[in-house]
């Protein structure tokens, strides 16, 4: 049973619109996206940066709404340095 899940839309870079969530299973998180509302969710083996990046925006609001533990945020951060080493978040 998934601990947390955070959604949001986003337009990819073909001007597609995306439904996003990601899942919050154990210590890792898993990420699905849809077109429209009725749409099957399809789990997204290799989320882009972006999505990375909203997840940790919003796990940073939720540590402090107190929703999630600040450690959690930790590993959102170190989870991204692990899959884009280049970016400096």
């Amino acid at each position: 049973m998934p601990k947390a899940e955070i959604s949001w839309k986003r337009v990819t870079d073909d001007g597609q619109k995306l439904q996003v969530y990601a899942q919050r299973v154990s210590r890792d998180w898993r990420f699905f996206a849809r077109e429209k509302r009725f749409d099957q969710w399809q789990a997204v083996p290799e989320p882009p940066l972006e999505d990375w990046l909203m997840l940790l925006d919003a796990v940073q609001r939720m540590v402090v709404r107190r929703r999630l533990q600040p450690d959690d945020e930790e590993r959102v951060r170190r989870r991204i340095h692990e899959r884009f080493p280049e970016e400096k978040i």
